[in-house]
């Protein structure tokens, strides 16, 4: 496999939990060795991307944090640029950060736009009525991701997608979804590399949203049978990794 720049997915290929994938930390060093650009490519949206960076950190790995490409700081982008600076932030405090940061507005009222993200214990009746009248009154409703579970430290865990189609049935609107797998996601990322689609390869653990969306931007996918992978959930997919590896220790094996 002839790859130019690898796209990396962060939970459930670098760690699952509080736990390490064994051997990753070597290949990213092989991916240094070879030239071989790579960035990070998250759709974790409890944590902003400083608290990401210290995480990684902590668990061992030496990555910088402009290497790291997550949701929210996508999502901030892409929001500033269309002008729409009043957001309803459904997220966690951390990953606040990332929106204040950018220059955005979080606000209760007359929103541009109901943001949608991970919230963990924030996402209450409360949060979702409050967000169900401002996409009503008008504002768009804009969804970091649509994962339906991620793995955790004691099992699989809610992610946001159920949360944002349970607005987009009540609300009668569509969601925005900026975090994969959105094309711009993939490509904004891309772009940092220098390399063309057809030059480089997602790894992730999920089969639709890491796999199936970088595939269709053209960049090839890389499963990994590590974090919430499921042999059941590739066989209902209707996706077809382009190679399927037990873990990112191997990829330097198939480059």
């Amino acid at each position: 496999m002839q790859i130019r720049a690898v796209l990396i997915d962060i939970d459930g290929v670098l760690y699952v939990g509080d736990r390490r994938i064994e051997g990753a930390d070597r290949a990213l060093r092989e991916l240094d060795r070879r030239g071989i650009p790579y960035r990070f490519v998250s759709n974790t949206t409890r944590r902003s991307r400083a608290s990401v960076a210290l995480r990684l950190e902590g668990l061992g790995y030496a990555i910088p944090e402009s290497r790291i490409i997550t949701a929210p700081v996508a999502a901030a982008a892409h929001l500033r640029e269309g002008g729409r600076t009043r957001c309803f932030l459904l997220t966690t405090p951390d990953a606040r950060t990332d929106f204040e940061e950018a220059g955005l507005l979080a606000v209760e009222e007359d929103a541009d736009a109901v943001v949608v993200a991970d919230a963990a214990d924030g996402i209450t009746y409360a949060t979702m009525n409050r967000a169900f009248r401002l996409l009503l009154a008008g504002a768009d409703l804009v969804a970091l991701e649509k994962d339906r579970y991620w793995m955790g430290s004691d099992g699989l865990m809610l992610s946001a997608g159920p949360f944002v189609a349970a607005l987009e049935y009540a609300a009668g609107k569509k969601a925005e979804v900026v975090g994969k797998p959105a094309p711009a996601f993939f490509l904004r990322a891309l772009r940092e590399t220098g390399a063309r689609p057809k030059e480089a390869a997602m790894v992730g653990d999920d089969i639709v949203t890491d796999i199936g969306g970088a595939q269709a931007c053209g960049i090839r996918g890389i499963l990994v049978r590590t974090g919430k992978y499921r042999e059941e959930a590739l066989q209902r997919s209707g996706v077809t990794p382009d190679l399927v590896i037990d873990s990112l220790a191997e990829l330097p094996d198939y480059l």
